[in-house]
């Protein structure tokens, strides 16, 4: 036996016993949240067969439905980039405020912080909700939902980013007597603007996904045809839309991170 190896059972021993005491601890959470939640796990193996059998029923999809379809998805990718767009025009300049090393003020600082906040405890079927009563159905409503969605999300991952970078730039403009403008377009830019466009992107995906389910309330894109093909009983409608709308998060997947790629 290799005398090397002798001290390292205490160690793998040490990580064995943690590893099972931690697997112990997940199962008494989750029990304990199953208990105080009445979440009745055998009344959904009971109901698997329903499952399977709308499973079935989407396995013949509706191919003449595809004609439809097409519209309403490039309805649903045009709320979610314009809704992106919006939100981070309109997150840039909250998140310079929100930023520690830009902003010495803290009581300016904790203002805007309460303001974003604010926004991201908001849930986006709510935000969907409003804006249907304001502006009435259609892609309106969603445009302005994602907006908001997007503005509270990317404006923290923003500043954060920002919070990150290096002082070194900052310090050497403020010394040569640049103003604060200055400072943010020379020193702060540069630094993240790679992180700045690959946030966007993602803040993207996850707004396409998202202006499916808006659709539910009235806010425009393929969510309002989802909607319609499930509550009439024609699952074979809702498996084109659903393979429509994988082969949209699919695409705009690739392009992203062949984006991504090129920025780093």
């Amino acid at each position: 036996m290799d005398k090397q190896q002798l001290p390292q059972r205490p160690f793998a021993q040490k990580y064995h016993v943690k590893g099972i005491g931690g697997a112990l601890v997940f199962l008494a959470l989750l029990w304990g949240s199953s208990v105080m939640t009445g979440v009745n796990w055998g009344e959904f193996f009971t109901n698997l067969d329903q499952f399977f059998d709308l499973l079935s029923r989407m396995a013949h999809p509706a191919w003449e439905y595809t004609n439809i379809v097409i519209q309403p998805i490039l309805e649903t990718i045009q709320m979610a980039l314009i809704g992106t767009t919006i939100g981070t025009v309109i997150a840039i300049p909250f998140s310079i405020l929100a930023a520690r090393n830009l902003i010495k003020n803290s009581v300016v600082r904790g203002v805007i912080r309460f303001i974003l906040n604010l926004v991201r405890t908001l849930p986006d079927l709510l935000l969907a909700a409003l804006f249907v009563a304001v502006v009435g159905i259609g892609a309106t409503a969603g445009v302005w939902t994602l907006a908001v969605f997007s503005f509270g999300m990317i404006s923290k991952l923003f500043y954060e980013t920002i919070e990150t970078i290096d002082e070194r730039p900052l310090e050497a403009l403020r010394a040569a007597g640049a103003n604060n403008t200055q400072v943010v377009i020379f020193a702060v830019v540069p630094q993240v603007l790679n992180s700045f466009v690959s946030y966007f992107l993602y803040t993207f995906e996850i707004n396409v996904r998202a202006s499916t389910v808006l659709g539910y309330l009235g806010a425009g894109g393929i969510g309002v045809y989802l909607q319609r093909s499930l509550s009439s009983f024609r699952y074979d409608q809702t498996a084109v839309i659903v393979l429509a709308i994988l082969v949209v998060v699919i695409v705009i997947d690739a392009v992203s991170n062949n984006l991504r790629e090129r920025l780093q």
